[in-house]
């Protein structure tokens, strides 16, 4: 895909990887950045033009209604906002499982069913949905997260088939733990979040339709490609 005049959302722009997204898109000439954030106060400041921030809960069905009426035209969504409850599986509350539905699931596919009829209009685009390897196997200790991003990878395929006779591709980000506050616990070596970032924007201007984005990732797509039950144990392995 050539992105040169092209527009782009990022949802969850204001920190971690979703930032370093902004950025790689900007070095590799994108032409308008919208950077979607729950509180704007809390987004960098890029020093570029080309970035226009979008007041943007994709948990708010007004808050997305919002924006699609703001951003009339995007050749581009990623969906990157997220949030990981630690919890297990047998203890978690219904609040906290649902937290990370609400975002990793539900408030996903609300962006897809807002924007998507958008890019039909302009003949098509691209969705990029940023799943995690853990939607492949669940991890202990953050098993509601594990779900959520199960039932991502689900919808990702599903909206790939029910988009692709609208030119609409849609892509399966997979990072693994990237360096990031949010998986600051996770017992894993980690990726630079602008690494990760620039091998996303990368392989969306190549046209991948899976995206393994560091170097774990890269391991344990081989593992589950090959092997899916080995990806599950390798992960149980991590509770001791």
């Amino acid at each position: 895909m050539n992105i040169q005049e092209k527009s782009v959302l990022i949802t969850g722009a204001n920190r971690g990887i979703g930032a370093e997204i902004v950025r790689a898109f900007l070095k590799y000439g994108i032409g308008k950045v919208y950077a979607g954030v729950r509180t704007l106060s809390s987004l960098p400041d890029f020093n570029d033009a080309r970035v226009i921030p979008v007041q943007l809960d994709i948990t708010k069905p007004d808050d997305v209604s919002a924006a699609a009426r703001q951003i009339d035209a995007v050749d581009i969504l990623l969906n990157n906002a997220g949030i990981m409850n630690y919890t297990s599986i047998l203890t978690a509350t219904t609040a906290e499982l649902s937290a990370d539905m609400d975002v990793s699931y539900y408030g996903t596919v609300r962006m897809m069913q807002a924007f998507a009829p958008l890019m039909e209009k302009r003949g098509g685009g691209v969705i990029a949905n940023v799943v995690s390897v853990v939607g492949l196997a669940s991890v202990p200790g953050i098993e509601g997260y594990s779900a959520s991003k199960a039932a991502l990878f689900s919808a990702t395929q599903a909206a790939r088939t029910a988009l692709k006779s609208k030119n609409i591709r849609v892509i399966g980000v997979f990072p693994g733990p990237i360096d990031t506050d949010m998986a600051k616990n996770l017992p894993l070596d980690k990726a630079s979040p602008a690494d990760a970032a620039e091998d996303i924007v990368k392989g969306i201007i190549a046209d991948q339709e899976d995206i393994y984005p560091d170097p774990t990732s890269k391991q344990l797509s081989v593992l589950w490609g090959g092997n899916p039950k080995g990806l599950e144990q390798f992960f149980a392995a991590m509770a001791g």
